[in-house]
């Protein structure tokens, strides 16, 4: 059929005399909604705002928390605890009493830095503190105090001491094992025997924390008057094999 016939039947057709009754409306270029209905977000450091009509985000929202420098996958995102912060503090003042116990017997064998750190002089430079190891796990905490040479003098976990299964991880547990184990080197006397000590901590577990609060409560005193050196020991991967699949629940 032509264009011309089929026309024509439309215009005879009752159909054409309703459209033309009815009133021609002309459709405004506007768009009633946009075409993505998702919020838009400015970029960090942004200042203009290409859509002043979005909602900006209310005051009350919850801060961003702060990202640790640290290169450690499973280090804190937290700053330093108050008790980390207290025992470097310690480290800081034994050093400097040892400093001046020095100068008033008259005896030039170390000098301390404005930071509080030991310049060891070249007679003593090789000289090694006793050590204090605490290895906190998700799952368990171990403390093993050796001589200068690293022999062990004594070493438990929390499982030693009547602890089992899933109650090893907690804060009380690694808390006990570290009052149980400055006992027992003040119980045999291995105590007087340290005169400079290096507490070396490994790991992120909850153990970290509860050995750092014994050593500065009433349990660690034989002892806090010793620390010349706060070490961190935790591991770090550099390449290396494949890491196991991590486990997923759910």
């Amino acid at each position: 059929m032509s264009r011309t016939v089929s026309r024509r039947l439309w215009a005879q057709s009752p159909l054409a005399a309703l459209s033309e009754s009815a009133p021609r409306q002309r459709l405004s270029l506007q768009c009633l909604r946009p075409f993505s209905n998702s919020s838009c977000k400015n970029a960090e450091g942004d200042s203009s705002n290409p859509f002043p009509s979005a909602p900006k985000p209310s005051s009350s929202s919850t801060p961003r928390s702060h990202v640790s420098p640290s290169l450690h996958p499973k280090a804190s995102t937290n700053p330093p605890s108050q008790a980390m912060k207290m025992l470097s503090k310690l480290m800081v003042t034994n050093n400097q009493d040892r400093k001046a116990r020095e100068d008033r017997a008259g005896i030039d064998m170390e000098k301390v830095s404005s930071d509080g750190f030991l310049l060891t002089s070249q007679k003593e430079r090789h000289e090694e503190p006793h050590h204090f190891h605490v290895y906190a796990t998700r799952h368990n905490t171990h403390i093993t105090v050796t001589t200068p040479n690293r022999d062990p003098i004594i070493s438990k976990s929390a499982g030693d001491i009547g602890f089992r299964k899933s109650a090893r991880k907690h804060y009380d547990s690694a808390f006990q094992l570290a009052s149980y184990v400055m006992g027992r080197l003040q119980e045999s006397g291995k105590n007087r025997e340290i005169s400079k000590l290096e507490v070396v901590l490994r790991g992120f577990g909850q153990g970290r924390e509860a050995v750092t609060k014994a050593l500065l409560g009433s349990e660690g005193r034989f002892l806090r008057g010793k620390i010349i050196r706060v070490a961190d020991a935790t591991r770090l991967k550099f390449g290396g094999t494949r890491s196991k699949k991590p486990r997923r629940l759910g």
